[in-house]
């Protein structure tokens, strides 16, 4: 039974994202724009370069807002790549930032501080 859940939803998850393959491929087009427009807006020194920079990259905010759609389709591969993992029994993992530890630099610094005083 659990198969059958998953295949059904994975089936599902499918259909959606192939019907959204065109908001996909305008949010790739959109990203693209503001990925070239941030890019050659720091590489140029003249003012209408920069000018001309930041307006490709504001198309292409406004490109991506207008893609919303592909939100749902970038959720329904994500939730392909779930079941797949699921499927072929594989546990998932999703980082996150609270799970990170960090190591404090000064913790570091006082064992070796005590390890060279004794």
């Amino acid at each position: 039974m659990k198969k059958f859940l998953l295949l059904t939803g994975g089936v599902i998850a499918t259909c959606v994202a192939l019907a959204l393959i065109g908001p996909l491929a305008g949010l790739l087009f959109s990203g693209l724009f503001v990925a070239l427009g941030m890019h050659f807006y720091i590489a140029s020194k003249s003012t209408f370069g920069k000018i001309f920079w930041f307006t490709v990259g504001l198309i292409g905010v406004l490109s991506a807002i207008s893609n919303i759609p592909a939100m749902v389709g970038l959720a329904a591969i994500a939730i392909i790549y779930v079941i797949y993992k699921k499927w072929n029994g594989e546990d998932v993992k999703i980082p996150t930032i609270e799970g990170k530890k960090e190591e404090d630099p000064f913790t570091n610094f006082e064992k070796e501080w005590s390890n060279l005083t004794k």
